[in-house]
């Protein structure tokens, strides 16, 4: 029977490096450390709380999803007054997107706190993003929306977001792709077959096939990156006579 640490009831604890972890981190100063107890612990741990309830981040990391949706929802309403409720939500999809979180997470060296019984190459590739979350779910429920709310500015906003740049950053090739097709009236097709050859990883083959022709191909490790590489290079084939719609994907 495998035992399980008890986690002490939070406190805050001057003394305890982890509120001088938090303090450096957010620049608040922690009331409940057993919530960033929680943010810093893998769920290989296999952690329980005095109830028996799971401790690990995944609950903060659901919660601390929505708050950031909600902080950067509101920046780009004051931010952007002429963009409408489809520009507005795109452009918080580039924002909050899982490669721009784990940037954050990874500039802020989160994953250094963080206590696992598995190796750090097999955290999985979204694991700076999610204790991110994480921790803004904590310092929501620890001091309050308004000063989470301003942790977010501070640690993403003001230092990763550059609204001009993620103006014309493209989410979906494929999406602005198949618009262009359908304003076109272009007959075009995706295919995808399996590819494997004589590697031991699964391959998929995708070519885009435009008027019959195949315009690009290109190989991934499943599907929809397959798809999405070859509208990638299909998009640089069509660039000079694709209009401005970029802003849509």
């Amino acid at each position: 029977m495998k035992l399980h640490r008890l986690l002490p009831s939070g406190r805050s604890n001057k003394h305890d490096p982890l509120f001088k972890a938090v303090l450096s981190i957010t620049g608040l100063l922690p009331k409940d450390l057993s919530l960033y107890k929680r943010v810093f612990t893998h769920t290989s741990m296999e952690e329980v709380d005095a109830s028996g309830k799971k401790v690990n981040y995944e609950r903060l990391e659901f919660l601390g999803d929505a708050v950031l949706n909600t902080v950067v929802s509101e920046y780009l309403f004051n931010e952007l007054p002429e963009n409408n409720e489809g520009a507005l939500t795109l452009m918080r999809s580039k924002i909050v997107r899982r490669s721009f979180l784990n940037e954050v997470g990874a500039g802020l060296g989160l994953i250094d706190h963080l206590s696992s019984s598995v190796p750090e190459e097999k955290y999985g590739p979204d694991v700076h993003g999610n204790v991110f979350e994480a921790l803004v779910g904590a310092v929501y429920l620890d001091v309050g929306f308004k000063q989470c709310a301003s942790f977010i500015h501070k640690s993403m906003i003001d230092v990763y977001v550059d609204l001009e740049k993620l103006q014309n950053k493209v989410l979906s090739h494929k999406s602005l792709l198949v618009d262009w097709f359908q304003k076109k009236h272009m007959d075009y097709c995706f295919d995808v077959i399996d590819d494997n050859g004589t590697e031991k990883v699964n391959y998929y083959k995708a070519s885009l096939l435009v008027g019959g022709s195949v315009v690009a191909t290109a190989r991934a490790t499943n599907k929809k990156k397959a798809v999405e590489k070859v509208s990638k290079r299909g998009y640089f084939h069509f660039q000079s006579q694709i209009k401005s719609i970029k802003n849509k994907h």
